[in-house]
C-alpha cells in the first residue's frame, strides 16, 4: 500500500489550483525544484502520472483529478482527527493562521492577539498580510484558516460572516490654525494631490467608488501599500489621503495630521471568511469569538 505524505498532497493541490509549479512554490515558500521533487515523489508513491504539461501550461491527468477529490476528504478527515484529540485536553492548543490587510494587522490585531495569548497560552496565532484577493485565495487553498477582509469577498466554497462597519476619514498635514474641522467632499479636494492605497485592495476599490459617485476619477500622485507610509507622506505635506478611522484613532496615531470626516460618509464592512468545509477547531472558534467581540 502506498504511503501518502500529507505535505506532498498539499503541494499537489496548490500546483493544480495555481496552474504552475512556480506559483505553488511561491505560495509555499519553496524553490520550484523542491516542488517538482515532491510531485515526482507523490507520483512514484502512487505509481501513476498525476500532472501533464500542455502547450497552455499544466493540467491534472484523470488520476490527478481523482486525487484532488480525495484530497478534500483527506483534509477534512485530518482536521476532524486533530479536533477530536484536542477535546481530551482542557487547554486550547494548535496553530491558527489569520490573513488580513496591513491596516487591521497594525491597528486591530495587537490587543486581540495579546488577550488570546493571556487566555490561551498554548494557542499559536500566525498572521499573514495581503490584499483581499490574496487572503481569499489563501483561504481557498487552505494556507489560511481565517481571513479578515473588507467585504464583499468573492470566492469558491467560502463562509462569509460580516463583523461590523468602519468609517473612512480624510487626513491632511496638521494645520495649527484650523479651528472648525468640517466634513470634506470630493469637490473640496480637487486641487490637492492624492496619496492612496495601491490598486487591488478592497479599500482602494471603495475609495475609487466614492470619487465615481461624485462624478470624479481618482488620480493619485502616489500609490502605496503601507498605511504608515501613507501617513508619513501626508505629514510631510505631500498630499492628502483617505484612510480607515482605526488608523488615526489615538493621539499618537494621528500626530501631525488633521482628520476630517467625509461628505458623503464612506464606510467599509469587515468580515471573516473561512472555507465551508473547514473543520472549525477550538482554536479557530476562540479566534473568531475574539474577532467578533472587537466589533461589539
Amino acid at each position: 500500500m502506498a504511503i501518502l505524505n500529507l505535505d506532498h498532497l498539499t503541494t499537489f493541490r496548490l500546483v493544480i489550483s495555481r496552474g504552475t509549479f512556480s506559483g505553488a512554490a511561491e505560495a509555499l515558500g519553496l524553490s520550484q525544484p523542491a516542488v517538482s521533487l515532491q510531485i515526482r515523489q507523490l507520483e512514484q508513491a502512487l505509481q501513476v502520472r498525476l500532472i501533464e504539461r500542455t502547450s497552455r501550461g499544466i493540467k491534472p491527468t484523470p488520476a490527478g483529478i481523482t486525487l484532488c477529490e480525495h484530497c478534500i476528504k483527506i483534509d477534512a478527515a485530518v482536521g476532524a482527527a486533530v479536533e477530536s484529540v484536542s477535546l481530551h485536553s482542557d487547554d486550547i492548543t494548535g496553530t491558527v493562521t489569520v490573513g488580513t490587510g496591513a491596516t487591521a494587522c497594525i491597528h486591530l490585531l495587537p490587543p486581540l492577539l495579546q488577550e488570546l495569548r493571556q487566555t490561551h497560552p498554548l494557542l499559536k496565532v500566525d498572521v499573514r498580510t495581503g490584499n483581499t484577493s490574496d487572503i481569499v485565495r489563501g483561504v481557498e487553498e487552505n494556507r489560511i484558516d481565517i481571513g479578515l477582509v473588507t467585504l464583499p469577498a468573492a470566492g469558491k466554497c467560502l463562509s462569509v460572516t460580516p463583523l461590523g462597519t468602519e468609517e473612512f476619514v480624510i487626513i491632511l498635514e496638521k494645520d495649527p490654525a484650523e479651528q472648525n474641522i468640517k466634513p470634506l467632499s470630493a469637490d473640496d479636494l480637487l486641487s490637492l494631490p492624492l496619496i492612496v492605497f495601491e490598486p487591488g485592495s478592497g479599500t482602494r476599490s471603495l475609495i475609487d467608488g466614492w470619487f465615481r459617485d461624485a462624478g470624479q476619477v481618482a488620480r493619485p500622485v502616489m500609490e502605496l501599500g503601507s498605511i504608515e507610509a501613507i501617513k508619513r507622506m501626508v505629514r510631510a505635506g505631500l498630499g492628502y489621503s483617505i484612510v480607515p478611522r482605526m488608523s488615526v484613532a489615538s493621539p499618537e496615531e494621528s500626530r501631525g495630521l488633521s482628520v476630517y470626516s467625509m461628505a458623503p460618509a464612506l464606510h467599509r464592512t469587515l468580515g471573516t471568511v473561512i472555507r465551508e468545509d473547514r473543520i472549525v477547531s477550538r482554536g479557530i472558534k476562540a479566534v473568531l469569538k475574539r474577532l467578533s467581540a472587537s466589533f461589539t
